[in-house]
């Protein structure tokens, strides 16, 4: 899987999220359930914006927010932690 985090998303994940990319690539491979589209309108992007939610290797949950290009590669848009609300919507629909 080839991931795309440019320089500006990969600072905030570290200052504003404590989030690193080795946990990203965990919750990929960790994810056990299905995608859900971002069809907010502030946030649709073409292709489609996706998320899940998933378990680091050490049990941390994240939220991870990407878009997968044609050529099936992805670019991360975000990570962090879900609130209660994100992860209820996740539960009954993915």
């Amino acid at each position: 899987m080839t991931l795309h985090v440019s320089e500006t998303v990969r600072e905030k994940l570290g200052y504003r999220h404590g989030v690193n990319i080795k946990e990203i690539y965990e919750c990929f491979n960790n994810r056990l359930k299905g995608l859900l589209e971002d069809t907010r309108e502030k946030n649709k992007t073409n292709p489609p914006t996706m998320w899940f939610i998933a378990n680091t290797d050490s049990d941390r949950m994240l939220k991870i927010v990407f878009i997968e290009m044609n050529d099936g590669s992805m670019v991360l848009k975000t990570a962090y932690e879900p609130n209660e609300k994100e992860v209820t919507i996740y539960e009954r629909y993915a």
